[in-house]
């Protein structure tokens, strides 16, 4: 079982998850790859397989406003390959989970934004020449008041999409809008495979059990690829805001991630996950402390339940 956790370096200063200068300074794919090679050194170093992109990686790629930076993925093809292979190498699983993508908008325009975006970082993985396992999760966006109308535009959104484009994507459960349930029933329809939230779970329920909906979502991997799931505490300790000169403390909403992991409620889940199905997974951590997060985790997991094999 593989630990990951998302983009930034907390335990490196200085290492930069992607070209983050504004447009009018010219970044570029090639900037992001070069500081790409040395976030995957320093997952070497500290024996992490799994690590999620920047969705940033390619500046501007999917804006429409600025066509000069629509070919980067052509003018980086070299570099990209190399950068996949130090990856494969290393046994490293990369993702992408990119914000704001919306395929289930009324608006022509807005899903077509999302489409440039999702089809940029598929595009991206393509020319890493990764597996299968290096896939673009996604959400699948508003309801608009009309859940069933607005899974159904997103079926037929996934259903129109080039077949190498829709084998790197996988569907995630959110925590207010669709359910384990909802994205079920968009998997039976398009053979999309799920990625389970544990905190968007505990947040937006259904009638499944935990134990049930993990291993429903397990199943809808192909055979020979490693499922990924999502996995964050939730947030415990109060905000402390200045108002008016004056603290005050509120308490923290649930579907806030927390800074570390709570080891005991990981390892609780995993036992269930493990006695449940049989199939392993890897499980990208949403902490907010990030690499420091994995690591004060898996010495924790090592400490308190040795048996259980996470790298």
């Amino acid at each position: 079982m593989r630990l990951g956790f998302p983009v930034k370096i907390l335990g490196h200063p200085g290492l930069r998850p992607y070209d983050s200068r504004r447009w009018q300074n010219s970044p570029h794919l090639s900037v992001s790859l070069a500081y790409l090679r040395d976030i995957i050194l320093y997952l070497e170093r500290k024996k992490i397989r799994f690590y999620r992109l920047a969705p940033e990686l390619a500046p501007y790629i999917a804006h429409n406003d600025f066509p000069s930076f629509h070919r980067q993925i052509e003018e980086c093809s070299k570099e990209l390959a190399e950068v996949g292979k130090m990856a494969l190498e290393r046994g490293i699983r990369l993702s992408f989970h990119p914000p704001y993508v919306n395929l289930t908008s009324p608006q022509q325009e807005v899903v077509e934004h999302s489409l440039r975006k999702v089809n940029a970082l598929a595009r991206i993985l393509e020319a890493m020449g990764l597996g299968p396992e290096a896939v673009v999760v996604i959400h699948a966006g508003g309801a608009y008041g009309d859940k069933p109308s607005a899974l159904d535009r997103l079926c037929k959104v996934l259903e129109k999409l080039p077949q190498w484009v829709r084998s790197r994507l996988a569907l995630e459960n959110d925590d207010a809008l669709f359910s384990v349930r909802d994205i079920l029933w968009v998997h039976n329809r398009t053979d999309i495979p799920l990625v389970f939230d544990h905190l968007h779970f505990l947040n937006n329920r259904d009638e499944l059990e935990e134990r049930e909906a993990l291993s429903l979502c397990l199943r809808t991997w192909p055979a020979g690829v490693t499922p990924k799931v999502h996995f964050s505490s939730p947030r415990t300790a109060m905000k402390l805001v200045e108002e008016a000169g004056k603290r005050r403390a509120y308490p923290p909403h649930p579907s806030e991630h927390a800074d570390f992991v709570d080891p005991f409620e990981f390892i609780a889940f995993c036992r269930t996950a493990l006695m449940t199905s049989q199939r392993d997974f890897d499980i990208m951590l949403e902490a907010k402390a990030k690499d420091l997060a994995l690591l004060e985790l898996r010495e924790n997991v090592r400490k308190f339940a040795a048996d259980l094999e996470v790298e």
